[in-house]
């Protein structure tokens, strides 16, 4: 019997190719967004990636666009309360949505950008899909469970992508797939199949940058 969420396979030549295209153009930050009037047009898809603090989500981002400094990682977790947008070509947008825990900031500033997150995602048709960034050594914790019941809640459609592969052995590997899948189960808006990653050995980037590139 087939396993539920499947890890992705490798993206077929077209689908890698597209993915490959897509990034090989020009990829530049555009702004950040503190309220909901300074969003720039709805007049592409985009896909978001959001994911705890420390998660490795600023390093995907870059290795995923080969930008080496596009998305900056703050030193201080849950610092960054914007919502960054950044242009892939004149196709798509990327957007980089505030780490999620351990917020070192004021309760109203915490709060502030919470709401605006969740009107992000209700009120964004050209949003296409979210990819939850989860670190592979952890598995998903408590507040990766808010931010996808929040996708949920929101109807948007969201992709598990796991992050630092290369630092667990095969063993881990398969007790944290074996958690997630289970914690997966219960969540609506669950895309059912995994993107594992590695930003040092390159795994699963070509399989992601292929899923940004074909969502139309």
């Amino acid at each position: 019997m087939a396993l539920p969420f499947p890890v992705a396979d490798g993206p077929d030549p077209e689908a890698g190719e597209r993915g490959r295209m897509l990034f090989a153009g020009s990829v530049d930050f555009l702004k950040g967004v503190v309220a909901m009037d300074g969003l720039p047009p709805a007049d592409r898809p985009e896909v978001c990636f959001a994911g705890r603090s420390n998660v490795g989500k600023s390093t995907l981002i870059n290795v995923v666009t080969g930008r080496r400094a596009l998305a900056r990682a703050s030193n201080t977790p849950g610092r960054t309360q914007e919502i960054n947008f950044f242009t892939a070509g004149d196709s798509h947008y990327l957007v980089d949505l505030p780490g999620y825990g351990f917020a070192n900031a004021p309760v109203a500033v915490v709060r502030q950008w919470q709401a605006l997150l969740k009107q992000y995602l209700s009120g964004r048709a050209t949003l296409r899909r979210a990819f939850v960034l989860v670190d592979a050594r952890h598995g998903i914790k408590t507040v990766d469970e808010e931010i996808m019941r929040l996708l949920d809640s929101s109807a948007v459609t969201f992709q598990c992508v796991l992050t630092k592969t290369d630092k667990i052995n095969a063993a881990t590997r398969d007790q944290v797939l074996a958690q997630v899948r289970e914690r997966l189960a219960s969540h609506p808006a669950a895309f059912p199949e995994l993107i594992l990653t590695s930003a040092e050995t390159g795994e699963g980037l070509s399989t992601l940058r292929a899923a940004i590139a074909t969502l139309d």
